[in-house]
Protein backbone atom coordinates (compact mmCIF):
# COMPACT_ATOMS: atom_id res chain seq x y z
CA UNK A 1 0.00 0.00 0.00
CA UNK A 2 1.70 3.67 -1.09
CA UNK A 3 -0.12 5.95 1.08
CA UNK A 4 -2.23 5.80 4.31
CA UNK A 5 -5.40 6.28 2.80
CA UNK A 6 -5.15 2.99 1.39
CA UNK A 7 -4.18 1.61 5.54
CA UNK A 8 -7.11 3.68 6.43
CA UNK A 9 -9.08 2.23 3.63
CA UNK A 10 -8.98 -1.16 4.34
CA UNK A 11 -9.02 -1.52 8.16
CA UNK A 12 -12.12 0.51 7.78
CA UNK A 13 -13.50 -1.74 5.53
CA UNK A 14 -12.58 -4.56 8.00
CA UNK A 15 -14.60 -2.80 10.73
CA UNK A 16 -17.63 -2.84 8.75
CA UNK A 17 -17.07 -6.92 7.51
CA UNK A 18 -17.19 -7.28 11.46
CA UNK A 19 -20.18 -6.11 11.76
CA UNK A 20 -19.44 -2.49 13.47
CA UNK A 21 -22.02 -0.37 13.65
CA UNK A 22 -20.19 2.77 15.13
CA UNK A 23 -17.04 3.76 13.82
CA UNK A 24 -14.49 6.08 14.78
CA UNK A 25 -10.84 7.15 12.63
CA UNK A 26 -8.73 9.39 14.57
CA UNK A 27 -5.94 10.91 13.11
CA UNK A 28 -3.36 12.97 15.33
CA UNK A 29 -0.12 14.90 14.23
CA UNK A 30 1.99 15.48 17.09
CA UNK A 31 4.59 16.96 16.78
CA UNK A 32 5.81 17.72 20.17
CA UNK A 33 6.11 13.55 20.00
CA UNK A 34 6.90 13.52 16.31
CA UNK A 35 4.26 10.92 16.11
CA UNK A 36 1.66 10.10 13.72
CA UNK A 37 -1.75 8.19 15.12
CA UNK A 38 -3.86 6.44 13.42
CA UNK A 39 -6.37 4.99 15.31
CA UNK A 40 -9.53 2.76 14.33
CA UNK A 41 -12.19 1.85 17.06
CA UNK A 42 -15.39 0.08 16.77
CA UNK A 43 -18.32 -1.70 17.88
CA UNK A 44 -17.96 -4.84 15.70
CA UNK A 45 -17.86 -8.30 16.42
CA UNK A 46 -14.01 -8.19 17.95
CA UNK A 47 -11.50 -10.75 18.56
CA UNK A 48 -10.17 -13.30 21.33
CA UNK A 49 -6.63 -12.58 22.54
CA UNK A 50 -5.45 -15.54 20.57
CA UNK A 51 -7.09 -14.12 16.98
CA UNK A 52 -6.20 -10.79 17.82
CA UNK A 53 -2.17 -11.56 18.05
CA UNK A 54 -2.75 -13.88 14.86
CA UNK A 55 -3.99 -11.31 12.89
CA UNK A 56 -0.83 -9.79 11.97
CA UNK A 57 0.59 -12.89 9.84
CA UNK A 58 0.08 -12.66 6.62
CA UNK A 59 -1.07 -16.35 6.60
CA UNK A 60 -3.68 -15.50 8.94
CA UNK A 61 -7.29 -14.63 7.70
CA UNK A 62 -10.90 -15.15 9.10
CA UNK A 63 -11.78 -14.50 5.36
CA UNK A 64 -12.76 -17.35 3.46
CA UNK A 65 -12.04 -15.78 -0.14
CA UNK A 66 -8.61 -16.08 0.36
CA UNK A 67 -5.35 -17.95 2.30
CA UNK A 68 -3.41 -14.32 3.12
CA UNK A 69 -4.97 -11.54 5.10
CA UNK A 70 -1.87 -8.17 4.16
CA UNK A 71 -3.64 -5.47 5.41
CA UNK A 72 -2.99 -5.47 9.30
CA UNK A 73 0.44 -6.91 8.63
CA UNK A 74 1.48 -4.35 5.81
CA UNK A 75 0.42 -1.86 8.42
CA UNK A 76 2.40 -3.22 10.89
CA UNK A 77 5.51 -3.35 8.76
CA UNK A 78 5.08 0.11 7.97
CA UNK A 79 4.86 1.50 11.11
CA UNK A 80 8.01 -0.10 12.68
CA UNK A 81 10.05 1.10 9.58
CA UNK A 82 9.24 4.28 10.93
CA UNK A 83 10.15 3.55 14.71
CA UNK A 84 6.41 3.01 15.54
CA UNK A 85 4.63 0.46 16.51
CA UNK A 86 1.01 -1.36 16.18
CA UNK A 87 -1.38 -2.60 18.93
CA UNK A 88 -4.95 -3.98 18.68
CA UNK A 89 -7.13 -4.42 21.16
CA UNK A 90 -9.81 -6.82 20.92
CA UNK A 91 -12.73 -7.70 22.94
CA UNK A 92 -15.03 -10.73 21.47
CA UNK A 93 -18.23 -9.46 21.27
CA UNK A 94 -17.46 -5.75 22.14
CA UNK A 95 -15.38 -4.29 19.38
CA UNK A 96 -11.45 -3.79 18.01
CA UNK A 97 -8.94 -0.83 18.61
CA UNK A 98 -6.56 -0.50 16.15
CA UNK A 99 -3.52 2.18 16.76
CA UNK A 100 -1.01 2.52 14.53
CA UNK A 101 2.11 4.94 15.26
CA UNK A 102 4.23 6.34 12.64
CA UNK A 103 7.54 8.86 12.88
CA UNK A 104 5.97 11.73 11.85
CA UNK A 105 9.33 12.76 10.21
CA UNK A 106 10.34 9.34 9.61
CA UNK A 107 11.37 9.41 5.81
CA UNK A 108 9.65 6.15 5.64
CA UNK A 109 6.61 7.41 6.86
CA UNK A 110 3.98 6.68 3.57
CA UNK A 111 2.46 9.77 2.17
CA UNK A 112 -1.13 10.17 3.42
CA UNK A 113 -2.72 10.38 0.16
CA UNK A 114 -6.58 11.45 -0.35
CA UNK A 115 -7.85 10.91 3.49
CA UNK A 116 -10.96 13.25 2.73
CA UNK A 117 -11.66 11.28 -0.26
CA UNK A 118 -11.17 8.46 1.89
CA UNK A 119 -13.62 9.75 4.95
CA UNK A 120 -16.37 10.38 2.60
CA UNK A 121 -16.18 7.54 0.18
CA UNK A 122 -16.84 5.47 4.08
CA UNK A 123 -19.31 7.35 5.18
CA UNK A 124 -21.14 7.32 1.71
CA UNK A 125 -20.72 3.72 1.10
CA UNK A 126 -21.91 2.57 4.78
CA UNK A 127 -24.72 5.25 5.06
CA UNK A 128 -26.16 3.05 7.80
CA UNK A 129 -23.15 2.84 9.99
CA UNK A 130 -22.45 5.81 12.59
CA UNK A 131 -19.19 7.29 11.08
CA UNK A 132 -16.41 9.79 13.30
CA UNK A 133 -13.65 11.46 11.81
CA UNK A 134 -11.44 13.29 14.35
CA UNK A 135 -8.81 14.67 12.97
CA UNK A 136 -6.03 16.54 15.27
CA UNK A 137 -2.97 18.38 15.09
CA UNK A 138 -1.28 21.47 16.91
CA UNK A 139 -3.68 24.25 14.40
CA UNK A 140 -6.98 22.01 13.88
CA UNK A 141 -9.09 19.89 15.99
CA UNK A 142 -11.65 18.73 13.39
CA UNK A 143 -14.81 15.80 13.67
CA UNK A 144 -16.85 14.75 10.82
CA UNK A 145 -19.86 12.93 12.21
CA UNK A 146 -22.47 11.43 10.01
CA UNK A 147 -24.92 11.43 12.75
CA UNK A 148 -24.72 15.41 12.41
CA UNK A 149 -23.93 15.41 8.39
CA UNK A 150 -27.13 13.48 8.11
CA UNK A 151 -29.56 16.01 10.53
CA UNK A 152 -28.21 18.74 8.42
CA UNK A 153 -28.89 16.87 5.32
CA UNK A 154 -32.52 16.29 6.18
CA UNK A 155 -33.34 13.67 4.31
CA UNK A 156 -31.28 13.73 1.32
CA UNK A 157 -28.74 10.77 0.84
CA UNK A 158 -25.33 11.04 1.86
CA UNK A 159 -24.75 8.90 -0.94
CA UNK A 160 -25.75 11.63 -3.43
CA UNK A 161 -22.73 12.51 -6.12
CA UNK A 162 -23.35 15.93 -5.45
CA UNK A 163 -23.26 15.74 -1.27
CA UNK A 164 -20.14 13.55 -1.57
CA UNK A 165 -18.69 15.83 -3.98
CA UNK A 166 -19.21 18.97 -1.14
CA UNK A 167 -18.63 16.64 1.64
CA UNK A 168 -15.36 15.89 0.61
CA UNK A 169 -14.27 19.60 -0.11
CA UNK A 170 -15.26 20.43 3.48
CA UNK A 171 -13.41 17.97 4.95
CA UNK A 172 -10.48 18.88 2.58
CA UNK A 173 -11.08 22.71 4.15
CA UNK A 174 -10.66 21.55 7.53
CA UNK A 175 -7.97 19.47 7.54
CA UNK A 176 -6.00 21.63 5.53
Amino acid sequence: MNNLSMHIMDILQNSTRAGAKDITLEVIEDKAKDQLILRFIDNGCGMDKETAERVVNPFFTTRTTRKVGLGLPLLKQNTERTGGSLTIDSEKGKGTTVTAIFGLTNIDTPPMGDLAGTVVLTASAYPDIHFIFHYQREDVDYVFDTDEVNEALDGVSIQDPEIIAYLKEMVEENIK
